[in-house]
């Protein structure tokens, strides 16, 4: 019944993602969506790390950039093809993720998100100051849009859209892989304790490694899609402030599972697109709305829900269980068949 209930949401979630561009005329929000979508991508791959490894990683949005920024200086500078671009921004990332990752995780808890948030910080510095490959503060500006293939022109706003959702939808599904198998049992045995993972077998080193470096990996793709919808790229792509943007998210859909980084990474945008007018004071309401949702729905939404269905089915569970009271003549005759039956 969970797995039926579980690929009926899936569904759903599938269906209205296809029908949403039918349903708006206006280019601007298939353009919001289509941000919103990107973005979810890469909170999926913060997500992994955070969520179900139990390591925060703040250079997120950094890792974010560097694949953004492969894809403009390969297209721009070099006129490489976009697709060819797009598939070595996730390896570029990973590769140098790789050794960042190796270095960062022999340090734990907060120790390891100070770091990260310097490791970050040195991108975007990097990002900013590198004027002869990044283009500096200036950016990079014509990034080619992801050409065609088959039949396929990705020439509207619509059909820029039905690209960038389906690689959300190929990347959750994969993430449900992930972490539906014994791979991603490691990871959350792990984020629950290392020593207890560690007296299991459990490598510790490799497996966080693992989770960091495919964490990158989709904020690579993520970064990459970003340019060739966008167009245009500049240092501030690499902010901390992203990162934190991504983290608002999980903990409002859910940390720590799959379906709350999506829903929180496609709501935030849109209760923000609402609240224009207010300009830079509308974290005035966002910042209390946290606090709040911190305080009273600490597991987030799809996390108090998951919290609340389990509490119900065990109770359902304990109530099946408990052996029905005896009634008078059944219990004062132990050995009548009533009685017999009442004891069993």
């Amino acid at each position: 019944m969970k797995y039926i209930e579980g690929r009926i949401g899936w569904t759903l979630l599938v269906l209205a993602g296809l029908i949403f561009p039918f349903l708006t005329g206006n280019d601007y929000h298939l353009t919001v969506m289509s941000t919103a979508y990107i973005f979810a991508l890469a909170t999926l791959g913060l997500n992994l790390i955070t969520g179900y490894t139990g390591q925060f990683n703040l250079a997120h949005s950094g890792f974010m950039a560097v694949g953004a920024y492969v894809v403009g200086i390969l297209t721009v500078d070099h006129q490489v093809p976009f697709w060819i671009a797009f598939a070595l921004s996730g390896v570029v990332t990973v590769l140098i993720g790789l050794p960042l990752g190796i270095v960062s995780l022999r340090l734990k808890g907060h120790y390891f998100s100070i770091f990260t948030l310097c490791v970050g910080y040195i991108m975007f510095l990097v990002i900013e100051k590198w004027e002869s490959l990044t283009h500096g503060t200036v950016g990079i500006i014509g990034i080619p849009a992801p050409t065609g293939f088959g039949g396929f022109v990705f020439d509207s706003p619509r059909a820029l859209y039905f690209l960038v959702f389906g690689f959300l939808v190929v990347g959750a599904w994969v993430m449900h892989r992930i972490v539906s198998s014994l791979l991603g049992r490691t990871f959350m045995a792990i984020r629950n304790s290392d020593e207890l993972a560690e007296s299991l077998g459990i490598n510790l080193s490799r497996n966080k490694l693992l989770s960091f470096l495919l964490s990158v990996f989709y904020a690579g793709l993520a970064g990459g899609l970003y340019a060739g919808f966008v167009r245009f790229l500049g240092p501030d792509l690499a902010g901390a402030h992203h990162t934190f943007e991504m983290t608002m998210y999980m903990l409002i859909g859910g940390i720590g599972t799959i379906l709350g980084p999506l829903l929180g990474a496609l709501t935030v945008p849109w209760l923000s697109q609402h609240l224009q007018f207010l300009q830079e004071y509308r974290y005035v309401v966002f910042g209390p709305l946290l606090i709040v949702l911190v305080i009273f729905v600490p597991n987030g939404i799809v996390g108090s829900y998951l919290g609340w269905k389990a509490r119900r089915n065990s109770n359902a569970a304990k109530a099946l269980a408990k052996p029905a009271p005896a009634s008078g003549p059944a219990s004062t005759h132990p050995a009548s068949p009533q009685g017999g039956a009442t004891h069993a």
